[in-house]
């Protein structure tokens, strides 16, 4: 037989729509059948929602069904999601939450929480129903991406399966988490992914014409969450609490790891610092729209003073904005004096 196949309910909670800037995404369903495992593209160019029959036929081993997306920029694959076809095989669903609203590559920052749903429906409870539809397990797997990583061309067989448990209810449970377990000595600067996943326990059935199929422990639902690190970054051109005289210099910032989705930019108030102050913004500002962190040196040249409106103490300050929102990285106070004086003596002769 057939089945019709949920872009909606595979997708889970992402939206697989064509990203805003110059990142496009190219959706496509894989099908995977069971004992066989012969494997078919089903689908190319996914919409964002919609139902479709099966290409192949789904036997008594079932099918499972694999949703993926393929970014333009930078070229690389991602496997959004997975779903599972059989007789008595649950249904479970992973939805994945953080506070970043990106639609297509689920991501949040290293400092910051996220939610996991982990709905199941269809679980058997008779004594004599196979036990493939009483329960299911649920895995969570973490995978650094190294210093400096992207998770292009990752190997996820090797990623750690942090803890498993098994669930035999129907019905949805969140999970919470406060932080990433993501390994790394440096935990704002930890950078890889998350994956939860569902799997259906080992069945053994025979076939209405006799043939006897042994399906073992397949995925039928999957999500993951990459994880980015905290930015950092520092204003060098102008030292603590120096005193300028005359023309204001050449600024140097430096950027590392700016979140995919945030705009950087300098601003200046008089006095010294208070964090959370808003202040006057310099001609400067670093828009980044990517699926990436960026880490960056850029310069503002000289000719920016008639920002300073009068001589004093005056703060600087480099600040981030991100879903999460405002993040100071960097600031410097500093006193300004561009008073010219002259000194002389008259003299008269009589």
């Amino acid at each position: 037989m057939k089945t019709l196949v949920s872009l909606l309910a595979l997708a889970g909670s992402f939206a697989l729509s064509t990203a805003t800037g110059e990142i496009a995404y190219t959706n496509f369903i894989r099908q995977f059948q069971t004992p066989s495992n012969v494997v078919w593209d089903a689908s190319a160019s996914v919409d964002v929602s919609g139902t479709k029959p099966s290409d192949l036929a789904i036997n008594p081993g079932g099918a499972r069904f694999e949703l993926w997306t393929v970014s333009n920029s930078p070229l690389a694959s991602y496997l959004l999601d997975t779903a599972y076809v059989g007789t008595y095989v649950p249904v479970a669903h992973v939805t994945i939450r953080s506070e970043d609203p990106y639609p297509t590559i689920l991501r949040t920052r290293a400092d910051r929480p996220f939610f996991v749903d982990i709905e199941v429906s269809g679980m058997l409870s008779g004594a004599s129903d196979p036990v493939a539809s009483k329960s299911v397990k649920l895995l969570r797997h973490v995978q650094s991406y190294g210093v400096g990583g992207t998770g292009i061309d990752l190997d996820r067989t090797q990623a750690t399966l942090l803890s498993q448990a098994i669930i035999n209810t129907n019905g949805t449970q969140t999970l919470s988490y406060a932080l990433t377990s993501v390994p790394g000595a440096d935990r704002s600067k930890v950078r890889g992914e998350e994956r939860f996943s569902v799997f259906s326990l080992e069945d053994n059935r025979t076939s209405p014409t006799g043939v006897n199929y042994t399906v073992p422990e397949t995925q039928i639902a999957s999500q993951f969450i990459q994880i980015w690190p905290v930015a950092d970054g520092s204003i060098s051109g102008i030292a603590d609490g120096e005193t300028i005289r005359y023309a204001l210099p050449q600024i140097t910032i430096s950027m590392n790891d700016l979140y995919p989705s945030s705009s950087t930019y300098l601003q200046i108030y008089r006095g010294n610092q208070v964090l959370g102050t808003t202040g006057t913004l310099l001609p400067w500002s670093k828009i980044h729209n990517d699926s990436l962190p960026l880490t960056k040196v850029e310069v503002l040249e000289q000719g920016y003073d008639s920002f300073f409106d009068g001589d004093g103490r005056w703060t600087m300050e480099l600040l981030t904005s991100t879903p999460f929102g405002v993040t100071r990285l960097d600031y410097v106070t500093f006193d300004l004096d561009r008073t010219l004086d002259a000194n002389g003596a008259f003299v008269t002769i009589e």
